[in-house]
């Protein structure tokens, strides 16, 4: 049975002043906070039993979600009294994953297949398979390319396009003999698998992905949340 780590220890201070009072997993989305929509793209995965670490303003997540019977999961808690990182948050969990396990962000918004991304890495034998999204970002100014000298082709500010981390990752139990306190997932952890010659595969995908980041997207995704199809995906 695969099990499932949620991060949702950040103060989301980009998000002021909507998480001076309220932490950035339960901001509300429509009549759901945002860290409901994470547990249930896990749940139509066949996750149903998932550990939470919490840190900051933790009482109104353990409040609302309990022990998780509510939205047919098991929910347990790992408290941080300081700052782990995204790596170093989840080392107490340890003994906990004794085989392949999700970690996700719990203050991002998706509706892919989790299922698909599983299915991927252990079809792969990797020990870390990252979830990417393709994210098109405009140029401010036009292109010219050459070839030899000559100018062949000009592009009005194109789209560049790249493969962004979404913080979905599928992990097997030896990851955790690379992490080190207080570190990240991307800054110090996959670096060191590299290093290593470990297995690192990536699954990309399509389907909707948004990190809020901001106030300007919470406005915003809070304006269409009704009619975005967060099922999409689900068999």
């Amino acid at each position: 049975m695969v099990k499932a780590i949620v991060l949702c220890g950040g103060k989301g201070t980009r998000l002021r002043p909507y998480t001076y009072t309220i932490p950035k997993p339960m901001l509300p989305l429509g009549k759901k906070p945002l860290l409901e929509y994470v547990l249930s793209r896990l749940k139509a995965a066949g996750i149903t039993e998932a550990y939470l670490t919490a840190g900051y303003l933790h009482e109104q997540i353990e409040g609302y979600f309990g022990d998780g019977k509510r939205i047919g999961m098991k929910l347990h808690y790992s408290i941080e009294t300081s700052e782990m990182g995204t790596a170093g948050s989840i080392l107490p969990l340890k003994g906990k994953m004794d085989g392949t396990f999700v970690v996700m962000m719990g203050d991002h918004l998706s509706n892919t297949d989790i299922s698909q991304i599983i299915d991927f890495h252990k079809k792969h034998g990797a020990v870390a398979t990252l979830a990417l999204n393709k994210k098109g970002v405009p140029l401010e100014y036009g292109v010219a390319d050459m070839e030899r000298d000559e100018i062949v082709r000009f592009r009005e500010k194109p789209i560049v396009e790249n493969l962004v981390n979404t913080g979905i990752y599928v992990l097997e139990p030896e990851i955790f003999e690379y992490i080190k306190p207080k570190e990240d997932f991307a800054n110090n952890v996959f670096p060191r698998l590299l290093e290593r010659k470990k297995k690192i595969c990536g699954f990309v995908f399509s389907d909707y992905w948004l990190d809020i980041g901001r106030t300007t997207d919470y406005e915003h995704i809070n304006q269409f949340i009704s009619i975005i199809d967060l099922t999409k995906g689900v068999g």
